[in-house]
Parts: structure tokens; C-alpha cells; sequence
């Protein structure tokens, strides 16, 4: 992106001979995604939020959204430059058209966007209780994801107790069910206010595909979560198995896995969470109900 690259070179040069380094680049990312002014990204944010949010919110959700040019909505975002088109292939071996953010700046831009729309900048209910020092999260070795992840579900409990619905307007499917997206941006936000003061807690968007992890790093110590829908328990095993590859090629010996499943059974939910081996690679699965 051009704009980037003007951002890059002139307005943060640190010019006296001192070259343009990491350090400047990060500044210039961080600029670019809250407070620089540009005409074209404004645009492309506004565009994302408007008639077809439902279909852009999905996109985060699922890396396989078929590219049809006849589609209003596909044909719309298209054109306004928020998505493009990539080949892929299928495991029959057949290529097919598949839908892409058109970069991962524009992705990340609009994914922060589609949080503080979703979910807001504070939440309405405190996101952890009195006197949580959160020690069991991170006193140990490591993060303690699964034990932090309890503590969102007794938020989703207590701001049912005051009567507030936390997936009033979010996406949802033809079938009324909240989509998985809604689940990310929801998280997302709660993660922020619950320990953004002790954690850099951010997006992973890798190259624009729809796919989004969140990645938590307090101090040395590092997580990631994966967020899904229960859908059926074939699905839910290939989600595990997912998730387990991907923590394994980002160099980890675990992965936590959230999955948002509509019942508020308790033994459902029991059933459902606990840590797995997949392979060598411990899977924490925190089961959420949402309904």
C-alpha cells in the first residue's frame, strides 16, 4: 500500500542518515491502524460495515467462502476493494474461487472496526470480579488459558444476571444461530479489558485468509487461543486436530480452543472441555455456552 510506504519514508523517516528500521516500521503499523488519516482505508472500513457487515464478519470466521462474481454482496466488496479472489484447491483435487481480504492491513483495520461495533470500547459489565488477581493465570510457567477462559464464562453469566443479552445485534445464521465470528470479536474485546493492562492480547491475521487466532504475550510468557462453533462432533474433532497443527508450526506444545456451543446443557458443556493430546500437542478446549 502506497500510503504506507509515503508513512514509511517521509512523515516517520528518522532521517539524519539513520536507517528505517523495525522499530520505525512498528510505529508506522500502529499509526496507520488507529490514528493516520487516509481517505482510501476510511472508505474501505465504511464499506465493510454497511449493507453486507454480516457477510464481512463471516469472512473471519471461515477461510473457504466462495468467490461468486454474480453475488450481490461478493460483487459489491469486490469492486470497493475490500475482498479479492484466490484460487485454491479442494481436497477432491478440484480449483475453486474462493473469497480473500484484500490485504491484512485492510483485514486488521476492519476487524477493529467490527470489535468496538460488536462489542464495544468498555464492556458493560466488569470483565473479571473483585479482587481477581488472576495468580493461577500467571504465576506458572506458563499461561494458564483455560483457567483465564473460566472467568469469560462467568462474565457471560453475570451479565445475563443483570439482564443484558451480549449477542443482542451480533451476526447470525440463516438459522438464527450466532455465527463463529461473533464469537471472535466478542472474546477479543472481553481479553482486552480483562488483561490488556498485563498482556499484549492481538489478532493474528495471517495474509488476509480469514483465519483469526489470538495471540497473548505477557511478558515471556506466551498463548494462543482458536475460537470455533460446535456444529457436530466430527467437526469438533477436526477443529482440535486443527488446532493442534497450528500450534505445533508456530513452535508450541499447546493451543487453547474455544468453542461457543448453542446449549446451555452444563453436561454438554462438561463433556465438551478438557485438555486433549492430539498428537503430541496438548488441546485445552473451553466449552462457552451461548444461545
Amino acid at each position: 500500500m502506497c500510503w504506507l510506504g509515503e508513512l514509511l519514508t517521509e512523515k516517520y523517516n528518522p532521517g539524519g542518515g539513520e536507517a528505517i528500521g523495525e522499530g520505525t516500521w512498528k510505529t508506522v503499523h500502529r499509526k496507520a491502524l488507529s490514528t493516520e488519516w487516509n481517505n482510501t482505508v476510511l472508505n474501505l472500513v465504511r464499506k465493510a460495515r454497511g449493507a453486507y457487515v454480516d457477510k464481512v464478519a463471516a469472512l473471519f470466521s471461515r477461510s473457504d467462502v466462495p468467490f461468486r462474481i454474480d453475488a450481490p454482496w461478493c460483487a459489491y466488496l469486490y469492486l470497493n476493494g475490500v475482498i479479492d479472489a484466490e484460487t485454491a484447491s479442494e481436497e477432491t483435487g478440484e480449483e475453486v474461487e474462493i473469497c480473500r481480504f484484500s490485504s491484512p492491513f485492510v483485514q486488521e483495520r476492519i476487524f477493529n472496526a467490527l470489535t468496538d461495533d460488536m462489542a464495544g470500547d468498555r464492556l458493560p459489565v466488569p470483565a473479571l470480579e473483585p479482587l481477581d488477581d488472576l495468580e493461577d493465570v500467571l504465576a506458572g510457567d506458563e499461561l494458564d488459558l483455560p483457567a483465564l477462559l473460566s472467568r469469560y464464562a462467568k462474565y457471560l453469566d453475570r451479565s445475563r444476571e443483570r439482564g443484558l443479552d451480549p449477542w443482542k445485534g451480533q451476526p447470525r445464521r440463516a438459522d438464527l444461530r450466532l455465527t463463529e465470528a461473533a464469537g471472535h470479536f466478542h472474546l477479543y474485546a472481553w481479553l482486552r479489558e480483562a488483561v490488556g493492562r498485563w498482556c499484549v492480547v492481538a489478532p493474528e491475521l495471517p495474509t488476509g485468509n480469514g483465519k483469526v487466532d489470538l495471540h497473548l504475550r505477557c511478558g515471556k510468557k506466551t498463548g494462543i487461543v482458536e475460537v470455533k462453533s460446535y456444529v457436530d462432533q466430527l467437526t469438533f474433532l477436526a477443529s482440535m486436530g486443527q488446532a493442534a497443527r497450528y500450534a505445533r508450526s508456530s513452535g508450541l506444545d499447546a493451543v487453547t480452543l474455544v468453542v461457543f456451543v448453542p446449549v446451555r446443557d452444563e453436561e454438554v458443556v462438561r463433556k465438551l472441555s478438557g485438555p486433549r493430546d492430539m498428537d503430541g500437542t496438548r488441546v485445552n478446549v473451553v466449552a462457552v455456552p451461548w444461545v
